[in-house]
């Protein structure tokens, strides 16, 4: 009851002074009227943080749109154990060399589980999985498959922090999905793969690891929480690098060479520091629907760099897509 009549108290105070016609009057009102400097410093840090939360979320999608060509060009010279092994082995020592240098303390043991599904999901389930698509399936096939992860990862995410995206942006959100699904059995002609099974394991794997991430990056930085995941699977990732080498073929040309150390610097490493810090400024959700952009930058990358062909769905798909970012982005 004294709390409550101390506060009624203080809110007299701060209201009373003169209230009769007179220019003291005159300024107390027009200064009630105006936002203080406190208020306009910080919404501008509220817009400054989320333009630079899409960036860095934007970011990370262009580098993973490369992962899929990546891949592709990896497996002309390994087989697909040895690429997703050695790419883990190689993003580690990237990462343990950085945790090390900046001599970043362990973790707490509380945030150990949600870097072990961290670990699981984007570190080795995802790669695994959708390098065994890439032996039967064209990585424009698989990019629009793929392409589903923002809605799965937006309903993990819904479900582990409990946030409620408006309906506005889940009727975008599964807009866009169905264009993404549309286009992906128009590209195949209907019929589904045996690569497809990878490709939708794929996604539920990376959606939880993604979410969960998401979540981790607002306690502590999200190139440590990639960094950390990464390090964790040192121990799984080492014997089975030098397995994967000794029972599958070798053949190291450029190609190889070149998309192994994108996937594991690239996709692996930066790709994933910056697109946590985008989750974490701006929402695990809304951040993911920037993914949607995703197969049709791939797709892109398929014909510049693979040289292969897309039908004519594709600037339909991307028209489409795009207007659907907008609106999940306003809601």
């Amino acid at each position: 009851m004294r709390a409550q009549d101390s506060a009624t108290a203080d809110d007299t105070i701060a209201v009373s002074g003169p209230t009769g016609p007179g220019p003291d009057a005159a300024t107390a009102a027009t200064a009630a009227t105006k936002p203080t400097a406190a208020t306009a410093t910080i919404a501008a840090d509220s817009h400054g943080t989320a333009r630079s939360g899409t960036l860095l979320a934007a970011l990370g999608v262009v580098a993973f749109s490369l992962t899929f060509p990546g891949t592709a060009w990896a497996l002309e010279g390994l087989g697909p154990w040895s690429v997703t092994t050695c790419r883990v082995v190689l993003a580690a020592l990237v990462a343990g060399g950085v945790l090390a240098a900046r001599r970043v303390a362990p973790p707490q043991r509380r945030h150990w589980p949600g870097l072990l599904v961290v670990a699981a999901g984007v570190v080795i389930g995802f790669p695994l999985l959708t390098t065994l698509a890439l032996q039967t399936s064209t990585t424009s096939h698989a990019a629009v498959v793929v392409g589903l992860l923002p809605l799965t990862t937006a309903v993990f995410s819904a479900v582990r922090t409990g946030a409620r995206p408006s309906r506005r942006f889940w009727a975008a959100a599964l807009t866009g999905a169905a264009v993404v699904i549309g286009f992906a059995v128009q590209q195949s002609g209907g019929a589904l793969t045996s690569g497809d099974l990878y490709l939708f394991g794929a996604l539920l794997v990376c959606a939880a690891g993604y979410a969960e991430g998401g979540r981790l990056a607002r306690t502590m930085p999200g190139w440590q929480v990639i960094g950390w995941a990464l390090v964790a699977c040192v121990p799984v990732a080492v014997p089975g690098a030098a397995i994967a080498l000794s029972a599958e073929p070798v053949q190291l040309g450029g190609h190889a060479v070149t998309g192994l150390l994108w996937l594991a610097v690239g996709s692996q490493f930066v790709g994933l520091v910056v697109w946590y810090r985008g989750m974490a400024a701006i929402g695990v959700a809304r951040a993911s629907q920037l993914q949607l952009a995703q197969p049709l930058l791939t797709l892109v990358w398929s014909v510049l760099l693979l040289g292969e062909h897309i039908g004519p769905a594709a600037p339909i798909a991307a028209v489409a897509v795009l207007v659907c970012i907008g609106v999940t982005q306003r809601g």
